[in-house]
């Protein structure tokens, strides 16, 4: 059905946005803690990020699901934060999977930033925030972009999860894979194909901009990330 496809792609197009705004601003100060200070625990850190990276999707939709269904989760469904079986889980299952994801291609990118720049303004009496700001981001910003629109194309796609977590509802909790899933359940192979091409061309394109942004040293590096 024309109306639930349409549906299921604004839902799916919001949530995923809202996640990966959230998912970059996170990245960013963990990528460059982990490459450009000292932090402690920084080897258990990476250990724990490449962890969640092989966890099964509905493993960690369950970690979410048990979570939030204790009492500080029952708690803040109480002060107006509801996440099972709503839309905000949805946001919430996707932090979650792309996380860690983001995390590694920026911290790739800052690992592979010449930090000779940064040194010499460091030496000229440039703060740390200020050299982060004007020579570290700008130096990766093609891989930034690229970074934002693989993370939200995994957002856009992500299905176990958030079926874990929000389940399907329709007209509330149903994305694009949702909708598959309902249109199979259903017998309706048809609208269930129309919404695969819809995500196989949105997929196909967001992969040819993030390659076409992306360096030619960094395409080598990120294939072994996509997934």
């Amino acid at each position: 059905c024309p109306v639930h496809t349409t549906k299921s792609l604004l839902c799916s197009a919001a949530t995923a946005s809202l996640s990966t705004l959230i998912v970059m601003a996170l990245a960013l100060p963990t990528a460059y803690a982990l490459t450009r200070t000292s932090m402690p625990f920084k080897e258990l850190s990476g250990i724990i990020i490449e962890l969640t990276l092989s966890l099964p999707y509905l493993l960690l939709g369950l970690s979410l699901l048990i979570m939030f269904s204790s009492p500080a989760g029952k708690w803040l469904k109480e002060q107006g934060f509801k996440v099972v079986f709503s839309p905000a889980g949805i946001v919430m299952a996707h932090i979650l999977v792309n996380l860690p994801y983001a995390i590694r291609l920026i911290r790739t990118a800052f690992e592979a930033s010449d930090q000779r720049m940064e040194f010499i303004a460091l030496t000229l009496g440039a703060s740390p925030w200020r050299c982060f700001l004007t020579i570290l981001l700008p130096l990766c910003r093609r891989s930034l972009v690229s970074t934002f629109i693989l993370t939200w194309s995994r957002a856009l796609g992500e299905f176990g999860a958030t079926l874990m977590l929000v389940g399907i509802t329709r007209f509330k909790t149903e994305t694009l894979p949702g909708s598959i899933y309902l249109s199979i359940s259903t017998g309706d192979n048809q609208a269930a194909m129309a919404t695969a091409m819809l995500m196989l061309i949105i997929s196909g394109l967001t992969l040819f901009l993030s390659r076409l942004l992306a360096s030619p040293a960094d395409r080598n590096k990120r294939q072994v990330f996509i997934r």
